[in-house]
């Protein structure tokens, strides 16, 4: 009908980070989700974040070092300054072993509760983490929506970029963790993910990425043990957006979102761009 606004959400994916078992950055990890039948689970590697001063860089939990892993990939991909961009931050979990020693003090007989652990308890550390470490004033948003943190990410991070006319950092990830509460809320290893998304006319592009609302099931990753990452693993929802844009070319997925609803994406090679 003529003058029916589009209500999908349009922008240009810029650069990709990519952590998780088996799945050791983006580099690497997309020509095994181009082919999973080469991709085994591994344990995480999580190391210390370089681009933090050292202080800080020994009180960075495992969230923060994953989170700042694949940041820094998404960054350096795009060939950006992250100290310009603005960010969204999203997990289901947070800093989960620091949950677990902020409870284990709590059930204690003195509850003395140490002033790092309760500075790194607010959902926000890794994006706190993340603009220390590269000196940034831009926006950031962190958010938590249980299994459906990812795509909540998603589309909080385009939406920024279309309303902000800024190129906007996406940062998505989970951790583990420690029993009793692996117990009631398990989750298999650490995954995480950044999408550099920019919707601003003319930026530069991996690929052009389109989003809308869906009540269709998910898309599959084809493959049995990808497929159980991604349902162990809210941050990891994201596996068929980034199977897809490893094997390049156009495409159309749907995501895990909300209990009913979901997220259609298309996606279109740079040249096919409007």
């Amino acid at each position: 009908m003529s003058g029916t606004r589009d209500p999908s959400l349009r922008a240009a994916v810029r650069g990709i980070g990519l952590l998780g078992p088996g799945l050791v950055d983006w580099s690497l990890g997309q020509a095994l989700l181009r082919d999973p039948t080469g991709w085994a689970v591994a344990p995480t590697v999580l190391a210390a974040p370089a681009l933090l001063p050292p202080a800080e860089r020994r009180r960075a939990g495992a969230i923060v070092k994953l989170s700042m892993a694949v940041a820094d990939q998404a960054c350096t991909q795009a060939g950006v300054d992250p100290h310009t961009l603005a960010t969204v931050f999203t997990a289901s979990s947070g800093d989960a072993a620091n949950c677990h020693a902020l409870c284990e003090a709590l059930a204690s007989a003195e509850r003395a509760v140490s002033p790092t652990r309760f500075t790194n308890s607010v959902h926000n550390a890794a994006a706190g983490y993340w603009h220390i470490a590269t000196t940034s004033r831009a926006p950031s948003s962190s958010l938590c929506a249980h299994d459906a943190s990812f795509g909540a990410g998603l589309l909080e991070a385009l939406t920024q970029s279309i309303a902000l006319g800024r190129a906007v950092l996406l940062v998505a990830g989970d951790v583990p963790y420690p029993e009793p509460l692996q117990g009631v809320r398990p989750l298999p290893d650490a995954f995480g993910a950044a999408l550099l998304l920019d919707a601003t006319p003319g930026a530069p592009s991996l690929a052009t990425l389109t989003l809308a609302l869906s009540a269709a099931p998910a898309s599959g990753c084809g493959h049995a043990g990808l497929d159980a990452l991604r349902a162990g693993v809210p941050a990891a929802r994201c596996l068929p957006l980034l199977q897809a844009l490893a094997r390049g070319g156009p495409a159309a997925l749907v995501l895990d979102y909300l209990d009913g609803l979901s997220l259609d994406v298309r996606l279109e090679p740079p040249h096919a761009r409007p």
